[in-house]
């Protein structure tokens, strides 16, 4: 770990990457409906009920069949990492090394991967894919209405839709043309919703249809991360229904152990691991429209 040495107890700013926020703890509410099996397993309920039949006035209803099936999901990212942090290092740096550790580690690292992976998810079990489609301010608003058509056609509720859009998307919204011109309203260009669907913007380095997780050991993964998918594209938006979908932490465990206790060296310790996942329900993948670019 590389450490610029500060005079003792000198406040510095921290020269820090700047970071966005989780864009897709929005979606995390249907956790509550998961039953724990062990550390490994846990299940989602899946509802499944028969049509509608003729009303007989002589004999009443038709007996219907109404089933609730538990699926078993099991987790499949296991993801951590260790640091260390000399006594010395962390002295000649008035503790700023240590103190700042997790939250950096947290904001530039797990946060965006944590992101991207469950962007990456959705995608793989989007109910409408377009692919290769590159879009502009003329086509952008055209592109989104159908998104919105297929799933209003697809009997998608239209409460807890949340509008994905890259932030190039977004500039095109605000350049196309029912917006760039004008007057009144029409002259404020930001935009918290579109059809009184909330918009996240994403940045690009979270947004791609597919990536691939790099173990942190093999040669040329030691930076560990992610990186896109050599079948991957760059997502231009995604409409998703809250329902169709379940990310899920099992456990977030972060350790921290002063230099007393640490035995592999006289340093500062800190680790930290994510047991997590993120799956789309079967019967509800018209709840998710991704459209995508080609990286150029």
């Amino acid at each position: 770990m590389s450490l610029e040495k500060i005079t003792k107890h000198v406040a510095e700013k921290l020269d820090e990457v700047y970071m966005k926020a989780s864009v897709t703890s929005v979606l995390e509410g249907n956790s509550s409906l998961i039953q724990e099996l062990d550390a490994e397993t846990i299940k989602v309920p899946k509802v499944s009920t028969q049509g509608m039949a003729d009303y007989d006035r002589a004999n009443g209803y038709v007996a219907g069949t109404m089933s609730l099936t538990w699926e078993a999901k099991q987790l499949t990212n296991d993801r951590g990492r260790e640091f260390s942090i000399d006594r010395a290092d962390n002295l000649e740096t008035a503790g700023v090394a240590y103190a700042n550790l997790a939250s950096t580690y947290t904001r530039v690292n797990v946060v965006p991967e944590m992101d991207a992976l469950r962007f990456a998810v959705m995608s793989a079990n989007a109910g409408t894919k377009v692919a290769s489609v590159t879009l502009d301010n003329t086509s952008i608003v055209s592109a989104l209405g159908k998104a919105i058509e297929q799933m209003d056609d697809d009997n998608v509720p239209n409460e807890d839709r949340v509008l994905f859009v890259s932030n190039e998307s977004y500039r095109f919204l605000k350049e196309s043309a029912p917006y760039r011109f004008g007057s009144g309203e029409n002259l404020d260009r930001t935009f918290e919703t579109f059809d009184d669907i909330e918009i996240i913007k994403v940045p690009k380095t979270r947004f791609y249809t597919a990536i691939t997780l790099l173990d942190g050991t093999t040669a040329g993964q030691e930076a560990g991360g992610y990186t896109v998918s050599v079948t991957g594209e760059q997502i231009n938006f995604m409409l998703v229904h809250k329902s169709a979908v379940i990310p899920y932490v099992g456990f977030n465990v972060a350790k921290a152990f002063a230099p007393e206790q640490n035995q592999k060296t006289d340093g500062y310790l800190f680790q930290q691991r994510i047991y997590h996942d993120c799956w789309v329900l079967d019967n509800k993948v018209a709840g998710i429209y991704v459209h995508s670019k080609e990286i150029s």
